[in-house]
């Protein structure tokens, strides 16, 4: 007969990933009414962010009843140990639910250590992975190159040496290497022993598209050894079927300039830059003469907040001369604006959420990565898939401040900008090609709406 099956999806703290896995566990209660998906969520800093978000989606009438959230206690101490033991007796008591079977965990790359839990009870466990498909084969043969052939990862620090990885098509620079890996000492061995157990799982779905990275995916499938991987995405971090939320201020200003005209700039929830980089920025733009808004925050001792001035930042003057052609702002809701049909062009970070969201409105990006994974997502769309110019593709923040910051200079940043909102630029009709494969990706019958229906069908049937 009929089985219901549950899955235990527990996301790394703070709310980007959360947003794309409750997105992500919604489709698949679509895909198959037998599932329901329980959501855990750890809360280290009373983040009212996540509480709000997780309210605010329990009480929308849209969200199906099988979707739960179960808030793990704040913890104190960051330690892993106490919440393997609150996963454990949640786990516990789902085993012995009579009305359904526990499918499983869905990890967060970050999460993996949880595996250790699916064990004990002999359930199946599984990746969540809310990057790209390269990344995540980047990833795994960085850790193959230090575990199985013992390489040293700090060689590749600031070397000019070009690696051959199975998941692109062309040898990748050391250069954009996600910092982490090549920094040695605790912190890259704390991302090691996450990334490691990747391939213990049963299963790995990734917020992307076949279409966007059939190279990356083709590659990854090919490897029997590891587990199968389900590129469900693009998954947004707002509900497809309503579209964005926006701000009207933004919007009245955004309806009176002309189509494709403003180039946006936006840096994701941790970018900001030192005041030289800044005035280098607004120098790009005034020369540019293009139309600009630009979200514009200010780093504070490992935080970013926001300017009471943007006086106190921007080159004397620079406000008053660009009055009516450009904005400047604080936080931003980028996908409003990413939506609005007078943006034409995206100076991005290049987070993968905010590669996926600039994708799905079809705006051509111009790359300008900081940290995490975004170099490589930069050298991906620019150098692999030709979908994006490039200001630079391996400056980095460097988070300890040991080093001088590096800036990048105004000529380059408005050669890029005047390239990206060229009318009749390569880059713009790719990425309005792949705006349509992205969008029919995820309709029935589409790549990802099959890999999610395979996942759901997979799941069950590996419930022992």
């Amino acid at each position: 007969g009929m089985t219901n099956v549950e899955l235990v999806f527990i996301p790394s703290p703070g709310l980007s990933h959360l947003v794309s896995t409750v997105e992500a566990a919604k489709l698949l209660l679509h895909r198959d009414h037998r599932l329901s998906i329980t959501v855990l969520i750890t809360n280290l800093h009373k983040d009212t962010k996540v509480e709000n978000y997780t309210l605010k989606t329990t009480s929308n009438p849209n969200t199906s009843p099988r979707l739960r959230f179960i808030n793990l206690p704040t913890q104190e101490e960051d330690s892993i140990d106490s919440q393997i033991r609150q996963v454990r007796e949640i786990v516990s008591v789902l085993i012995k639910n009579p009305d359904s079977k526990l499918g499983g965990l869905v990890l967060d790359m970050f999460c993996t250590s949880f595996i250790q839990v699916a064990e004990e009870f002999a359930i199946p466990s599984y990746v969540f992975f809310t990057s790209g498909a390269s990344a995540l084969g980047l990833l795994q043969h960085l850790v193959s190159l230090k575990l199985e052939h013992n390489q040293d990862l700090t060689q590749f620090k600031d070397s000019d040496v070009e690696l051959s990885v199975p998941c692109f098509s062309v040898p990748v620079p050391a250069k954009v290497l996600p910092a982490v890996m090549v920094e040695g000492g605790p912190i890259e061995d704390t991302f090691m022993n996450y990334f490691k157990r990747i391939p213990e799982t049963r299963g790995i779905m990734v917020n992307t598209f076949y279409e966007l990275e059939s190279f990356a995916i083709q590659s990854l499938l090919s490897d029997a050894k590891a587990p199968k991987v389900y590129p469900v995405g693009p998954i947004l971090g707002f509900d497809q079927t309503q579209g964005p939320v926006g701000d009207d201020a933004i919007k009245k200003w955004l309806d009176d300039q002309p189509e494709n005209s403003v180039v946006f700039l936006c840096f994701g929830t941790m970018g900001s830059f030192c005041e030289g980089q800044v005035k280098e920025i607004a120098m790009a733009l005034e020369k540019s003469g293009n139309r600009f808004l630009w979200s514009l925050r200010k780093p504070e001792k490992g935080r970013v907040t926001e300017y009471e001035n943007y006086e106190e930042v921007l080159p004397q003057g620079f406000l008053e001369r660009t009055k009516g052609v450009g904005k400047v702002m604080g936080w931003a809701p980028q996908a409003a604006v990413l939506s609005h049909p007078a943006v034409g062009g995206f100076v991005s970070h290049c987070g993968w959420n905010s590669t996926l969201e600039s994708l799905w409105f079809g705006v051509p990006m111009a790359t300008f990565p900081l940290y995490a994974e975004q170099q490589m997502n930069a050298f991906l769309l620019v150098k692999e898939e030709g979908m994006a110019e490039m200001i630079t593709l391996d400056y980095k923040i460097d988070f300890k401040g040991e080093k001088q910051p590096e800036i990048v200079g105004s000529d380059e940043i408005e050669a890029a900008i005047r390239r990206l909102m060229a009318e009749e630029s390569g880059v713009r009709r790719k990425v309005k090609e792949m705006q349509n494969k992205a969008r029919s990706a995820l309709l029935e019958g589409g790549s990802s709406y099959d890999a999610q229906c395979l996942f759901v069908h997979d799941v069950i049937n590996n419930i022992g």
